[in-house]
């Protein structure tokens, strides 16, 4: 049950621009989230701005008293405190909307595209590219997040789109926080 949430914001810093503090700070949290094991918290990002895409200066973490307690008691926001205020864990307002906080895969990447068909097909990247050109790239116009692959240590984007729903749905959250499905309190 979403009740409880945890307000995350970012303090001004003369060093590190808000957009690389939320993606360390968002980084960490997916390293706690993967160390817990969770699929019950989920993640918002109130100040977001697709006009300029930005995510804001605040991260909200929703689930319950107790999930959001354990993952608060763990090292994953190491290094941050001097970069945050954190407020929570807080009730729910009683009257909200709901939002489903989704990943959106970009295809905007037409070289990429092209490796991954010349692999898949068993076919030249000449031939490849030839059936995917430069203007079969869409880019989009969401907030995103930079983060690097611990696997690979090649860096990607977290594409994030927030968007409304008419009634709250109960389902898992990836380690991202994310979910297609389920929604997260919007005040």
């Amino acid at each position: 049950m979403m009740d409880c949430y945890i307000d995350i914001k970012l303090r001004p810093d003369p060093e590190f621009g808000p957009a690389l503090l939320m993606n360390t700070l968002y980084a960490k949290l997916h390293r706690g989230l993967v160390d817990i094991k969770s699929t019950s918290i989920g993640v918002s990002f109130p100040e977001a701005k697709t006009e300029q895409p930005t995510m804001g200066g605040i991260m909200r973490l929703h689930g319950n008293d107790q999930d959001l307690e354990r993952l608060m008691g763990t090292t994953w926001m190491k290094g941050m405190f001097d970069h945050t205020s954190v407020f929570g864990p807080l009730e729910v307002p009683d009257k909200t909307e709901h939002r489903v906080v989704r990943r959106v895969q970009a295809k905007s990447n037409p070289e990429r595209m092209r490796r991954r068909l010349a692999k898949r097909k068993g076919i030249t990247l000449n031939e490849a590219r030839e059936l995917i050109p430069d203007h079969k790239a869409k880019f989009l116009s969401l907030p995103f997040l930079k983060l690097n692959s611990r696997s690979t240590g090649h860096p990607f984007q977290i594409f994030v789109d927030q968007r409304m729903s008419e009634v709250p749905i109960k389902a898992g959250f990836n380690q991202f926080g994310l979910s297609s499905k389920a929604t997260v309190p919007w005040f």
